[in-house]
């Protein structure tokens, strides 16, 4: 691998093919998922954010798609089946590992909150006034509210995460 100006900027590229490496970047999807007025939040069990209440989420695998990824984690951090409705709010972090997460409204189709154990110590749905006096984690109190508000403003752009010695403080 050397350096090559590909598109005006310098990237590493094999000099002997044609691979460029353009980077390393992450994707993230959460699960905002409404049932009888009620949010679907789990308690992390783990760090970052142990302790804090968050929407279900998690990374895309290689080969899965976004679809499938969230309603994979919807069911194994909470125990939900649930259908992507749509795309709410959008966050890119560009940094060292770029990170891009996908917020998307869902459908609740069965089953009861249970938590994994693993990435989630309690799960249930919560009422807007519940969720006031629960430890939210703050991007996810701007999640609940683009939720239930997100139906006449369309797709919502984060402008609120702040980045701080390339660590991320929007849990």
């Amino acid at each position: 691998m050397g350096l090559r100006v590909i598109d005006g900027v310098e990237r590493k590229a094999c000099s002997g093919c044609e691979f460029v490496y353009w980077g390393d970047y992450s994707i993230g999807v959460g699960g905002l998922v409404i049932r009888e007025n009620k949010i679907l939040l789990v308690k992390r069990a783990h760090d970052p954010g142990k302790g804090y209440w968050t929407n279900p989420g998690g990374y895309i695998e290689q080969l899965e798609n976004i679809e499938e990824t969230i309603q994979r984690e919807v069911k194994e951090e909470a125990g939900i089946t649930a259908k992507v409705n749509r795309i709410v709010a959008l966050r890119d972090l560009p940094r060292q590992i770029h990170n891009v997460y996908i917020a998307f409204t869902m459908d609740y189709i069965n089953g009861d909150p249970v938590p994994d154990g693993i990435e989630s110590d309690e799960a249930g749905f919560y009422s807007l006034e519940e969720i006031e006096q629960m430890n939210v984690a703050p991007f996810t109190r701007w999640l609940v509210k683009i939720a239930f508000e997100s139906a006449d403003n369309g797709l919502q752009k984060d402008e609120i995460t702040v980045l701080k010695d390339s660590l991320l403080f929007s849990i």
